[in-house]
Parts: structure tokens; sequence; C-alpha cells
């Protein structure tokens, strides 16, 4: 018995109607005539098994996105002075963007091709204006806006895209203004199947760009429900000083641009200059940003202020080359401390060098900061020609230098450091910790991506909305446990010496019995990791031994299981440590210094492995497909020297350094008239917890602001204080007789060591044969903006912690307390905005 299908029919030949259709083909003129009523649909991609289970007549049909039809708009030619009024205001006053001339032109090009006529009148031109302007801000484009920049050219074809009428679509299609940081990497697949014809799992709206902060919107107006996101080590990241961005200041266009060039190790002498002056007009555009350099416009130009009682002074930094011709006359100079092959000492800038002669000079403020051959000061004094020069007529004469070297000198009688700018200032944002209404005060470089984790006006203040959410609610504030948003700072640790193991036994046993929960966020650990460099076989042992004693600290780490899921350990290696050592011989090496190779900290990696296993726990980095799901566990990273830690994007910044800096500075300091024996009227304490004012004196220095709570007798220090160091026996003798000192003397040398670093805005502050640098990646060693905290591990120094200029400076010195058998030191740092102390045990 043949079963037939019932949609088919034969014919009375035994054919089919498929089979007669190729030889009875049917004319086109009656084609529409004899289609069947109910015409099939498109032929389904996927057969039927059976015949008896046929296609059906109405298949369904695959999700299309909807196609919107835009409306006829007749272009124009729109003049560009014609938009100029309309740019200036939403780009300059609203934005604070500057536009050029051919981005303007290309704007009046795209509004009038794409707006038409009703630009104006219907407010077109206003509203792609405004998108431009954020799209811009966005990605980080810097204050000049650039006709011929690729970052424009893309945002205008982005924005074309999704125009309609003249108008820009909103919905599905809208442009999204959120930073590529807010993305989740399934939102490519979304977008990724929309194109594809396929229905999206979910609708793309701008509030989906932000489930991975775990917020609904731009108000973050629901509560983070995932783990991972309330962690607070999820917005934890380090940064190695061969991965930060490398900016170069341009002074044409005063602000920061990237280096296109590609960094090496071994640069022409060329790059030399360019660091030095990168470094130079860094600082000068700080100092100008100063009000104390700032003059009024009503003032007369031949009028020089000189300092007053009342503070109304004004300075003008003078050019070296200006020099010429000019004796007798005062002038400030800025520029660096240099040594002549003569050996004399010597300002540089930009301009020339001319000799110093700084045996009536004064250090303002007095015995405050630390002078040398490197660092960038400034000087005011005198010039004087010599007697050769002014009879000849010759400004640069060959007995008297080499090269830029002015003839005569310069007779200082006053040096300082140049006034250094607090982080919410270089960035331009308001209150004290950057959270006020508008976030904003104008000018700064807030849109500047300085370490590559967003920009400050980018993502601050939804950072700062984040870090309120997961630090400080009141319930974890007010319950008196202790916090999660704490850092362990335990200085050099020798694993050479058997008690240091035993000291940090000791201090990771008192975290470790911290509740669940609530264990430091993270714990830095400083070298030297051995007393001496055994890599170039100083002391006893070499290679061998070295990856011994890091077995052994793998040893007392796998002892505390709690603390390594949890927190993340950073190690920071000294100058002893290899591979570098192994040719320096523990000398200084150069800057920034690579990590400990991971041939000698491969069994530190597998103990943190293994106990995140044990724990059920992610290994961060080496996620596999198993790990979809899991809770990240703790980890362990070898990072540079120097290097920085970033908490919530750009909203907290922290600096890892290691270097014996107190020691060198004492070395290779420049002597200085002593003015100990005059009598000095004390300055009035300050009693406010804010930042010290700037110092009215000639030249302006900002002053050690006042110290926390935590500081031992800092509340009423005055700076009068004289500390003698390079003074004759005799005048010693006599300074014995005055009172003594209201603060320690550990006080005063911290504050010291804090004020030269930070004013110079740079780590390595020496001569290159002293303190060498890498050329190519100098952006790693300055200090603008100033990190919100610094780790200072300088074994030289005294430990403590002061803050200074909103910069909070700490320094652990050795975990082993010199002098004291048993004694263990540390540094614990907490965050927000409560400080660090310096903490101490015995074991």
């Amino acid at each position: 018995m043949i079963v037939q299908s019932p949609r088919q029919k034969r014919s009375k030949n035994g054919q089919t109607p498929s089979e007669e259709r190729p030889s009875r083909p049917q004319p086109q003129a009656a084609a529409g005539f004899f289609a069947p009523k109910n015409p099939a649909g498109p032929s389904n991609p996927i057969p039927s098994s059976s015949p008896a289970f046929a296609t059906p007549v109405h298949p369904l049909k695959p999700f299309q996105p909807p196609v919107l039809t835009k409306a006829a708009i007749l272009p124009i030619i729109l003049p560009p002075a014609t938009l100029r009024p309309l740019a200036f205001r939403t780009f300059t006053k609203k934005h604070s963007l500057t536009l050029t001339s051919t981005a303007l032109q290309e704007l009046a090009t795209f509004i009038g091709r794409h707006c038409g006529s009703g630009w104006r009148e219907e407010g077109l031109a206003e509203k792609v204006l405004e998108e431009v302007a954020r799209s811009w801000k966005n990605r980080n484009g810097g204050v000049i806006v650039e006709g011929n920049s690729s970052e424009l050219k893309d945002i205008l074809k982005n924005l074309e895209g999704n125009m309609s009428g003249g108008k820009i679509l909103t919905g599905p299609r809208s442009l999204s203004r959120q930073n590529s940081l807010l993305l989740e990497p399934d939102q490519d697949e979304q977008h990724a199947h929309t194109r594809l014809g396929l229905r999206p799992v979910q609708s793309l709206t701008r509030e989906d760009s932000n489930t991975s902060f775990g917020m609904s919107g731009l108000e973050f107006t629901e509560e983070p429900e995932d783990d991972s996101v309330r962690d607070v080590r999820r917005w934890l990241k380090v940064i190695h000083a061969f991965d930060q961005p490398r900016l170069t200041y341009n002074v044409g266009k005063k602000h920061f641009e990237r280096d296109p060039s590609k960094p090496s190790l071994l640069p022409a002498a060329s790059h030399k200059t360019d660091a030095f002056r990168n470094r130079y007009n860094v600082i000068h555009q700080r100092i100008l940003r100063n009000e104390a350099f700032q003059s009024s416009s009503v003032q007369g130009s031949s009028l020089r202020q000189r300092t007053t009682a009342n503070g109304l002074s004004s300075h003008k930094i003078t050019p070296i080359a200006n020099l010429l011709g000019r004796h007798g006359t005062h002038h400030m100079l800025l520029g660096m401390l240099v040594v002549l092959p003569t050996g004399s000492l010597a300002i540089s800038d930009l301009t020339g060098t001319i000799t110093l002669d700084l045996s009536h000079a004064v250090a303002i403020p007095e015995d405050s900061a630390w002078f040398t051959p490197g660092m960038i000061v400034l000087i005011d004094g005198v010039y004087e020609e010599e007697e050769e020069t002014m009879t000849m007529g010759n400004g640069l004469s060959g007995s008297s230098g080499v090269g830029g070297t002015i003839g005569g000198r310069f007779q200082g009688f006053f040096i300082g450091q140049p006034p250094c700018e607090k982080r919410r200032v270089t960035l331009g944002v308001s209150g004290p910790d950057g959270s006020g209404a508008d976030h904003t005060i104008g000018g700064g470089f807030g849109w500047i991506d300085f370490l590559g984790v967003g920009s400050e006006r980018a993502v601050g203040s939804k950072m700062r909305k984040l870090e309120h959410r997961v630090l400080r609610q009141p319930a974890l504030l007010e319950d008196g446990r202790p916090s999660r948003g704490r850092a362990v700072i335990i200085g050099e640790l020798n694993l050479d010496q058997p008690r240091s193991l035993q000291a940090l036994r000791k201090i990771l046993g008192l975290y470790a019995s911290d509740p669940e929960g609530r264990t430091p966020m993270t714990f830095v650990l400083a070298g030297n990791f051995t007393q001496h460099a055994v890599m170039a076989r100083g002391g006893s042992g070499g290679s061998i031994e070295y990856k011994e004693f890091f077995d052994a600290l793998a040893s007392t780490l796998a002892d505390f299981p709690s603390l390594l899921t949890t927190a993340t350990f950073v190690f920071v290696p000294g100058d002893n440590d290899g591979w570098v050592s192994a040719f320096s011989g523990g000398a200084a090496t150069p800057l920034p210094r690579k990590p400990v190779p991971d041939l000698f900290t491969s069994r530190i990696r597998r103990v943190f492995a293994a106990a995140n296993a044990e724990a059920g726990l992610a290994n961060p980095g080496k996620e596999t497909e198993k790990d979809a799901g899991k809770r990240k566990g703790g980890e362990a990273v070898w990072t540079t020297n120097p290097s920085r830690i970033t908490l919530f994007g750009p909203s907290h910044e922290m600096l890892l350094f290691r270097d014996d800096i107190s020691a060198r500075l004492r070395r290779a300091s420049v002597r200085l008239k002593n003015t100990s024996k005059a009598p000095v009227e004390p300055e009035p304490p300050t009693n406010d917890n804010d930042d010290s004012a700037m110092d009215n004196q000639c030249p302006p220095s900002s002053l050690p602001d006042a110290p926390d709570a935590d500081d031992e007798d800092m509340a009423d220090t005055t700076m009068t204080d004289v500390m003698d160091v390079d003074s004759a026996p005799a005048t010693n003798q006599k300074a014995t007789m005055l009172p003594p000192p209201s603060i320690p003397y550990d006080v005063l040398a911290a504050r010291k060591l804090v004020k030269t670093i930070l004013d110079q805005g740079y780590l390595a502050p020496f001569r290159q044969a002293i303190r060498p640098v890498h050329w190519d990646y100098t952006s790693a060693m300055y200090l603008y903006p100033l990190p919100t905290a610094m780790v200072l591990v300088d074994t030289t120094a005294p430990p403590f912690c002061v803050t200074y200029e909103g910069c909070h400076v700490m320094n652990p010195g050795s975990i082993l307390v010199p002098g004291r058998k048993g004694a263990a030191r540390w540094v614990e740092y907490e965050l927000p905005g409560v400080g660090g102390r310096v903490r101490e045990c015995t074991f």
C-alpha cells in the first residue's frame, strides 16, 4: 500500500506538479492571475524529518531590527563664523574646551549637511554640539579639540549613523555616553546579535552599561547586590611603572599629551635633554598657577613689588639668558642646581647656565628642606658681571665656562623649594576631597588620565559615589569592628634574617584573627629582601640561596590561608634584589626597576593558588571556564619600584617607593648659611587641621601642614625650630644654650624629608651619577598630581606618618626595630580619610 502526502496530488501520467513544472512553464503574464490565494512563505531553512510533517504555510519569520526612515533634510552651506558664537557657548563656557579653526570648520560642515536650515530655529545644532563635546570628554581627548584628530572624526561618524531629520535618536540606538570602563563584555554579544538579525536577550538601554558597578544609573539609586561588587578589592589595581602612560607637557597648548614614540632602555642622548625640559616645564607651569606669581593687570609693568608683611606680593621669574647687561639688579631664578666641570655650583634653566654663590644664602623657610644638585629651586639674589665682561661687552666668555654658561655670577640671598600644589587644585575639583556639588572649580587637568584608570572628571564622581556605598556605609563605620579598607605596610623585610620571618608571622597572626569580611584588603611588603646583594655574591650565598629565602617566606604565608584568599599581597623590590643587583652590587640602580623575577617567586604563587583552590575561589588573572561564577581569591603581585595602587579609579592613589633617600640627601646636600645665632620671633601655632597656607617670604614656599591626631606632639609645631646639621662646633655650643625645641628631632627630620620630595614633585631629585633614571620612563617618577597617599620605605629615616598639602606620607622603616630585641614595627593605613599610624608589637 502506498501512502501519499495529503499536500501532493498525482497527475494522470503519475507525476507530481513539481515534476511537471519544468516541462510546462507558465507564461509571465498569467503568473499573477493563476497565483494561489494563500502563497506559501519562504522555505524553512530547517527541513521536516518526515513527509507527513510538512513545512507550515506561515512559518515564523526571523527577528529583524526595525529600520528607521530618515526624514529628508536639505543640506546647506553653513559658514564657520555663523556657528562660532553657539560653539563658543557650548564648548568653551559650558565644557571648558577650546575649538581650533579646523574643528569649527568640520562641525559647521557636519551641521549644515545633517541639520539643514533648521539648525538655529529648531535647536538642532545645539544638541549636536552638546553630544560632540560630551563624547570628546569621555574619550579624554584633551582641552583643545583638533579638527584633524581621529577622535573627532570617529565621533562625527558615529553621530551621523544616529541622526534622523537633524535630530539625535534616543532609545536602543542612541549614543552611549558612558566610559569604556563601564561596559560589560556580554554587551558586545548583544550588539552582535542585533546586527546578525537575531532577537537580543535584553534591550540595549543606557542603564545596562552600569551593571558592572552595581548601579541602576548615574544616580546610583540601587544598592549593589553582587558580593564581588561590594568587595573593595575589585576596585583595587596595581599599576607598574612601565605600564603608566608616558605624558609630556605641551607649553604651547598648556596641557599634557601622550608621547607617541616607543620607549627604550637605551635611548638617544637627546632624550636626556627632553627629560629635563619636561620636568622644568611641569614645575614652571605649576609655579605660574600659584597666586604669589600672578600679578595684577592694573599694576605697572615697571613696578616690581617686594615681599611685604601683609602678603600682597607678586614675584616674577627671570630667564637666565635675560641677565646679560643687567649688572647689580635683583632677580628671581628658577633652575636646576648643577655642578660645572670646574667643580663650582651653578644654576641652569632652558635658556642658559650661570655660576652661583650661596655663601650668604638663607633657606626660606629656614632649615625646612634639603637642597642638592639635581633639584629645581627658586633663588632670589643679585646678578654681578665680571669686570672683563663689562669692559669687553661679551656675555659668553670662553674663560668663564662652556656652552651656554653666562659670564659673571649670581649672588643668591634666598633659596627655597618651588611651592607645592594640592591634588584637588591640579585636577580642578572642589571640596577637600573633591566632593563638591559640581566637582569643578575651573582650570586644572581634570580631563587628563594620568594613570590609565580614567580621568577625574570622567569617572571621578561616579567612583566616589561607589566608594560611599562600599566603604562609607553607616553600618560599617559605627559597629566598632575593623574596617575592610585597610592597607598593612611592612617595611624592609630581610628574609636572610630568621627574626624577620618571626616578626612577619606575628603581624599576620594579628590580622588573621579579625572577623570574616573585615580583614585588610592589601599587604605591602618592601625589600631589600636580603641584607646584601647576593646576586653579585655579596655576603654569603648566591642565586640558589636567594630562591630558598623566598621559599621560606612561602612557608610562612601558607600558615594564614584566611589572608591569602581575601587580600592582595604587593611586593616592592629594593636595590639588593635581582636581577639588577647582579651587576650593581647593591649600589643605586636605574629607576624605575623591574620586579623580582618569577624564577625566585614561583613557590609563593603556588601557595596562593593552593589556598584559593581549597576555598573554592578563582585565581585572579587565570580564570577558566570552570571558574565562571566563582568569587576571586587573593593574589600576589610583584610590582616595580616605584609603582602605584589605585582604589576606585582616580579617587585614591597610593605611591609605593623603596629608597634610602634620606641618607642620600644628607650626603649630597649644599651647605648654606646658618642663622641660628640670631634671635627669631616664633610664629603663632596653628590649631586647624587643614593644610597650612603658603609662606609669604621670598621666594614663597609651602609650610608643612598640621598633622593628624596620630602624630605625637605635632599640632603645636612652628617652623622656627632650627636643626643644626652643618654648623661649626662653636656654633653648636651656642645653639645648645637656646631653649629645647617643642617637638622631637624625628618629627622635624620627617617633615624636612617630606617637604623636599613633594615640593620637587620628583622621586629622584639628584644628579644622574648619584641616582640614575631611565630617560624614557621619567613619567613614573613624577609626583604630579600629588597622590592621596605615599609609602616611602626609607630605613635611614625615622618611621613617621605626616600629611603635607593633602598627601599622607608614611614610612614604616624596617620590620625589626633597631636597638630593641623582639620588637616589630609596621604602618596601618585606613581608608577613607582616616590616615595611617605606626604600630609595634613584640614577638
